[in-house]
Formats: C-alpha cells, sequence, structure tokens
C-alpha cells in the first residue's frame, strides 16, 4: 500500500512555542516595583520609596503567608516560614528596602524554579501532547473510516498517513520511514521493513503505509509510556520533602538564634537580620530543580522514571538484581547456524523449513522465517500443513512431505554428533526431515545483547557494586551469559516467587535494582527499591509496576539513568549543603551585628542564585559515555550491516572445516574449500581492509584513543594469514587431493580461522557498533 489520498490525510497545523508571560508577570512586577522604589530614592522622594518598597514587601508576603498556613492546616511544617518571619521583621523595623530584596529573591527564585520545571518536563508534556487520539481503519470494503483509538482492536487494519502518529503497536506492511525520537530520544530516521513490529507513539516521517495492528490502544507501548509521564509530572521531587523534614532542626535553630541575639544585645534588628539571611531558598529550589532536570534528562535519553524518588533512590543504588531473558539477551530466539546431512544443501534445507513453518504461531517458526527471509530465499506456500503441540508442523512443499521439529526415531552418526553441539552451546535445535529421514538441523539461541558487556561495565563505573542475573533457564545457558557479560552472581532455574525472595534478601543490605521485561518480573519489579521495565518489547503487567521504563530497545540506557541519576543528585546535595552552610555562616555574622538586614537580604539573594544556577547544572553533563558523530554512526550502520554476509562464509567455513575432517577423500572435499577461499578472499578480506581503513579511524574519538582498536588491527593480521595459509594449501593440490600428512595443519588453519573470525565479529559487535545509539544491529 503506498501512500494515501489528500483527503485521507488532514493537514496538520504547526505549532510554535509560546512564552506565557504571566508565568514571569510576578517577578516581573515585583522587580520593576523594587527599581521604582530606587529612582525614587536616588531622586529625593524617600518617603514615597520607602512606601512603595512596603508595598512590594507585602505583595510577597500575602501569597507566602496563604500558603504557610495551607501547610499547617495540612500538618505540614516547612522552612519557608523563615521567609515569612523574615517578611514580617522587616516590616516590623522599618528596613522596607531589605523586605522589597526578600521579595524579588523569592520571586526570583519561584521563576527560575518554574523555568527548569518547564525545561525538565517539556519532553514529558511533548509524550501528552502527542498522544493520539482517532485511527484511520480500513473497512472490509476498502473504505477508510476515522474512528477513536479505543475502539482499534488487536488484528485491525489501520492507515498511518504522512505526519500520523503511529496509534498502537502493531507490524508494518511495506517498508516506512519513522521518527522516533518522542518515545526513543534518537532524533536520526529509522527505516522499518515490512513484517516488522513498531511501538505506538513514533511519527510516521515517510509516506503513507498500512499497520497490522498486535494490540489495542490500552495495551500499547505508548499507553503506557503516557501513564507513567502523567504520574512523573504530578509527584514532587524527593529533597523537596526532605526539606521539610529538615525545617523540625533548621527553623528551631533560626528562632534559638534570632531569639539569642535579640536578648543578649536587646537589639531586635539582628534578629531580623538573622531571620533574612536564612531564608532557605537553596533547600526549597535549587534540589527540586536538580532532581526534575535529571527526570528530564533521562527521559531524553529513553529512561521515564515515575517520579523524583525513584531517580533518588537509582542514584543511590549499589545492587542490581537482571533477568536474562529480554534483558541481557534479546529475548527471541534467533537461527544461528543450519548443518545438513552429507550431500543436502543449506539454503534448500532452511527453505522447506521456513515454507512449511510460514503458518504456525509458535516463536521458533517466526525466527526460522525470519531467518529465510534475511538470507533472501524464495518461500513456497505449503499444503496439507497439520501442527501437533510439542512436536513440530508437518506439511508439503512442491509436492514434498516436510516435517519440522522434534527428530523421530534413532539418529543417524552426524545429526548424533549435531545433538551434542548443541547441548554444550546451549542452544535448541530444530530438526527439518522429509520421508527418507533428517536433511538437517537449524541450531537457534537467544543471543546476548550486543550492548550488555559495555553496560555492565559502564553501571559498574557508575556505582553499582554488586550485579546479579537472575533467570529460569537452565543452569550450563545461564552461566555462559553470565561469563559473557561479566555479572558478579548467577541464579538459574529462578521461579518467580525465588526471584522475589531474592530481592527482598538483596533490598535488606542495600538500596536495589531490578530490570526484567516478563509477565513473571512484576512482582520482582514492585518489591525493588526500583523496578526497571523493558518498556519497548515487555509485558504491560511489567511496565505497570515498574518505577522506571526503558522505552528504547537498549540496555545501555540504563546506564545512562543511573550516572545521571547520581549526577543530578550530588548537584542536588551540592547546591543543598553549600548553599545552607553559607546561609548558617552569614546568619552568626548577622547575630554579631556585622551584617544588617538590607546587606543580609543582598548577600542572600546571591547565595541564592549562586545554588540555582549550580543546579541547573543537572541539565547536562555527568554521562561518561562520549557522543558518536553522525558520518561514524554511518560508517557504523555500514559495517554492521556487512556483517550478515561475513556470517554466511563464516558458516560455509564451519561446514568446510567439518568436511576436511570427517571425509578428505570425498570428490567435493577440494571444490568446497576453493570455493570458501575464493569467498573469504573477496568478501571477508575486503571488508576487513575497509574497516581497517575506514572505521577504525572514525573510532578513535568516540573511544579515546587510537590505541583501542589496537586489538582488532591485530586480529585483522591474524584473520589475513590465516586465509593465506589456507590458499596456500591449496597452491599445492592442483590435482584436487588431499594428502593424509597435510590434513593436520590444514584443519588447525581452518578451525583456528572459524575461532579467530567469531570473536572478531562479537567483539566489535559489542565493543564497537554498541556505540550507536541507532538500534541494537543483530547478532
Amino acid at each position: 500500500m503506498g501512500a494515501e489520498p489528500d483527503e485521507c490525510v488532514p493537514e496538520r497545523p504547526v505549532r510554535r512555542r509560546r512564552v506565557d508571560w504571566r508565568e514571569w508577570a510576578p517577578l516581573t512586577l515585583l522587580t520593576l516595583a523594587a527599581l521604582l522604589g530606587g529612582g525614587l530614592w536616588l531622586a529625593g522622594l524617600r518617603t514615597a520609596a520607602q512606601l512603595v518598597w512596603a508595598a512590594v514587601t507585602l505583595a510577597a508576603l500575602v501569597p507566602a503567608t496563604w500558603a504557610t498556613l495551607r501547610q499547617l492546616w495540612r500538618r505540614q511544617f516547612g522552612v519557608d516560614v523563615i521567609a515569612v518571619l523574615a517578611l514580617v521583621g522587616t516590616l516590623l523595623v522599618r528596613e522596607y528596602l531589605a523586605g522589597a530584596v526578600i521579595a524579588v529573591m523569592v520571586g526570583t527564585g519561584q521563576a527560575l524554579e518554574g523555568y527548569a520545571q518547564r525545561r525538565a518536563s517539556r519532553d514529558l508534556r511533548a509524550l501528552l501532547e502527542r498522544a493520539p487520539r482517532e485511527a484511520r481503519r480500513c473497512t472490509p470494503d476498502g473504505a477508510i473510516e476515522l474512528v477513536p483509538l479505543d475502539q482499534v482492536a488487536a488484528g485491525d487494519r489501520l492507515v498511518v498517513g504522512p505526519g500520523d502518529v503511529v496509534p498502537v503497536d502493531g507490524t508494518v506492511e511495506e517498508a516506512a520511514t519513522l521518527d522516533e525520537s518522542v518515545v526513543t530520544g534518537e532524533s536520526q530516521l529509522v527505516t522499518r521493513a515490512a513484517g516488522e513490529q513498531v511501538a505506538s507513539g513514533v511519527v510516521n516521517a515517510g509516506a503513507g503505509f498500512g499497520l497490522r495492528a498486535t494490540k489495542n490502544a490500552a495495551e500499547s507501548t505508548y499507553a503506557g509510556i503516557v501513564r507513567l509521564a502523567e504520574e512523573a509530572t504530578a509527584h514532587k521531587a524527593p529533597m523537596v520533602r526532605l526539606a521539610d523534614r529538615y525545617a523540625a532542626a533548621f527553623v528551631p535553630f533560626t528562632l534559638l538564634l534570632a531569639g539569642t541575639a535579640w536578648l543578649l544585645t536587646g537589639q531586635f534588628l539582628r534578629a531580623v537580620a538573622v531571620l533574612v539571611v536564612a531564608t532557605p531558598c537553596p533547600l526549597l529550589l535549587a534540589t527540586p530543580i536538580a532532581i526534575v532536570s535529571g527526570l528530564s534528562r533521562v527521559a531524553r535519553r529513553g529512561v521515564l522514571v515515575r517520579d523524583g524518588g525513584s531517580l533518588e533512590l537509582l542514584g543511590r543504588a549499589r545492587t542490581l538484581l537482571i533477568d536474562k531473558t529480554g534483558t541481557l539477551t534479546a529475548g527471541r530466539p534467533r537461527a544461528t547456524e543450519t548443518v545438513v546431512a552429507p550431500g543436502a544443501d543449506r539454503d534448500d534445507v532452511l527453505r522447506l523449513a521456513a515454507s512449511v513453518e510460514q503458518l504456525s504461531p509458535h516463536v521458533l517458526a517466526a525466527a526460522l522465517v525470519r531467518q529465510a527471509h534475511e538470507r533472501g530465499l524464495r518461500l513456497t506456500e505449503p499444503t496439507d500443513v497439520t501442527e501437533e503441540p510439542g512436536r513440530g508442523v508437518t506439511g508439503r512443499v512442491d509436492g514434498h512431505l516436510v516435517r519440522v521439529g522434534q527428530l523421530a526415531g534413532e539418529p543417524p552418526e552426524w545429526a548424533q554428533r549435531v545433538r551434542e553441539r548443541a547441548e554444550l552451546a546451549g542452544r535448541s535445535t530444530v530438526w527439518v526431515s522429509d520421508d527418507r529421514g533428517p536433511l538437517g538441523a537449524i541450531l537457534l539461541e537467544d543471543p546476548v545483547r550486543p550492548d550488555a558487556r559495555r553496560t555492565v561495565r559502564r553501571l559498574r563505573e557508575a556505582g553499582l557494586s554488586r550485579l546479579i542475573m537472575v533467570t529460569g533457564d537452565r543452569s550450563r545457558t545461564a552461566r555462559q551469559v553470565a561469563q559473557t557479560v561479566g555479572v558478579d552472581d548467577v541464579i538459574a532455574q529462578c521461579s518467580p516467587q525465588e526471584k522475589v525472595d531474592r530481592v527482598k534478601e538483596e533490598s535488606a543490605r542495600a538500596i536495589t535494582v531490578m530490570v526484567g521485561d516478563g509477565v513473571n518480573d512484576a512482582p520482582a519489579l514492585a518489591e525493588a527499591h526500583v523496578g526497571v521495565a523493558m518498556g519497548a518489547t515487555g509485558a504491560t503487567a511489567s511496565a505497570d509496576v515498574a518505577d522506571a521504563v526503558l522505552t528504547v530497545d537498549r540496555l545501555d540506557r540504563l546506564a545512562d539513568a543511573v550516572e545521571i541519576a547520581r549526577y543530578a543528585r550530588r548537584i542536588a546535595v551540592q547546591s543543598a549543603t553549600v548553599g545552607m552552610g553559607l546561609a548558617v555562616v552569614a546568619m552568626v555574622v548577622a547575630a554579631a551585628g556585622g551584617l544588617p538586614p538590607v546587606a543580609g537580604a543582598f548577600l542572600q539573594e546571591g547565595i541564592d542564585v549562586l545554588v540555582i544556577v549550580n543546579a541547573l547544572r543537572a541539565l547536562r553533563g555527568g554521562l561518561r559515555r562520549r557522543e558518536v558523530p553522525p558520518e561514524t554512526r554511518e560508517l557504523l550502520d555500514r559495517y554492521a550491516g556487512q556483517h550478515g554476509g561475513v556470517r554466511d562464509v563464516l558458516a560455509r567455513l564451519r561446514d568446510t572445516a567439518d568436511l576436511v575432517a570427517t571425509r578428505p577423500d570425498a570428490p567435493e572435499c577440494v571444490p568446497a574449500l576453493r570455493e570458501v577461499h575464493r569467498r573469504l578472499v573477496d568478501e571477508v578480506l575486503p571488508h576487513e581492509a575497509a574497516e581497517e581503513q575506514q572505521l577504525y579511524p572514525a573510532l578513535a574519538g568516540p573511544l579515546g584513543s587510537d590505541e583501542a582498536t589496537s586489538t582488532m588491527s591485530r586480529e585483522h593480521v591474524e584473520i589475513s594469514r590465516l586465509v593465506d595459509r589456507i590458499g596456500g594449501q591449496l597452491a599445492q593440490h592442483p590435482a584436487g587431493r588431499l594428502r593424509p600428512d597435510e590434513l593436520p595443519d590444514l584443519l588447525a588453519a581452518l578451525y583456528g580461522l572459524d575461532a579467530v573470525l567469531r570473536l572478531h565479529l562479537v567483539q566489535e559487535e559489542e565493543d564497537y557498533f554498541s556505540l550507536n545509539p541507532a538500534d541494537t544491529p543483530p547478532r
């Protein structure tokens, strides 16, 4: 389906962000009035100036007193009571200029807080503003109707016009160009091929396309994000509550110091001076600004945190429990290798299996079909398809009966070796058979995310000292994943209740974060201090109970969130400590008579502006990861896309090595060697050379130095040496026969190249391609 007619795509007006002057009006009027009083004073009209300053003081005192009384009525005792006492004191001692300065100070602090909150919550508001309300649904007769979003059901066929927001989660029916920045935080446009899943909330940046809904609106990704956004904007930052609790000690200390100065000297003016410099704007305003700024930044990184309390806890966390499936791994099986019977063709076996599995809803069937499409195989529509749960699918393809699933009967010798190899590697096996017996086996695995190992390292650097992987998978598979990503401990074959018990145990020792993506993870997420759900791929139940949701399917954004949370909390504490420390020093000086109310008011104004500006630093900085320039991203995309072809050559290399090891006298042995050597020379070596010349120099900046790629360059040299070694062996046998005494050396080269090249590809994907903030490359 292409773009729909113009009448199906309503024109969207361009919204411009306008300044709401009402938000700045109180500060503007107070400042102008205070300046007017200064002008009258300089003009010699001192009585008029005093009246203007007194009016400014009253203008600030009335709303502040009302707000304080409301707090007291709700049995909340906050430090803002000091500001009210200071304003009252300046009126009593007729220090109207000091009162006016305090009024402007309070107004400035509130205006700066409002500015920071508006800037910090801009991304959250954008989510709410972009929430779709209607969808274009195709009717059975081919027409298009505009329906309310709540009427869309899974299975409906929708049309997404240019500029439209994708209304529900679904599968695109043709290639689509999307702007996913609102959900993922990334500005680059993304192209989704036909059949790929698309999350609701992204924007169509190209021509119109068809969408097959897989979820209704309430269960879609965007609805969960919007719910979290509404909750996040409705909560109060934790440091504000901390300030109110701190008032229990700070307010009595301030009143005691002010009363002592008055009693010892008999000068009420000193008490007022103490109250003036004690106005606690650093704690009331600067710390919430830092926390809310942190909320905004993690939202832009694709992590939506429910409230400031969760962000503060994330910044203090020391223990991380992380589920394996869908979190450290991709969460869906992927066909990694096709092993065929002697004389069978690899592509034909995969084509037969995928053709039969086209109609099956099983997750393994989707993996086979996806692998066949990636290899460009043309599938045939099967007939007489039957599926036996737990055993497999049977059908006819091109007139031949094909069975896909478990292997019936005693396996031949080659099949037994495949089974043993799969068990050792922790992979699942799908057998493809016909009436004569097994044709081949397709090995599937849930691959480790390329960014998982780098993310674990960054989480340790951010301060998480204990990382534990929990999974319901088998012990062997769990240990392999744990060794790959580098966690401290692994708990395998873990039930949902056991996950909850382990979270409770760890939470008793330290502040604990739990990360998961499935319905079975929801109880553990709810039990942790901070539960983080993989919202881009996870179940709604997990996202609903989580304190934070990763809206993009990248684990490294969790490391971003932890680093930003620690940075924002550090700035918040720093602002409060420095600001209140300076205020206490000024209070002592004022009590000793060295700081009159007017001077104290100006000094406190300076302290407040200083700490609030410092708190605004939380809007940027704190991330250890370096940004990747756009031109380097393009190179990463290009070479990541070429890895599929290299892996195909690698599979042929392994098959050829096995053929040489088991049947060196077979007539097809040397031709297979020559073919795989040709592909190594024509496809793999040019790929490695281009990386050496273009990609590795471009990575010097993001990685910190040229030395960061030196080990990978050394692997390039070893790959080239082994290819030349295989070529040298072939050059000695123009007649096409292999001598027995040469087999050990040839096999060492073949299997050595297989191991080095596999390791090389994995290292590139983990250390280099994971730097790309776009979608994680396939493994």
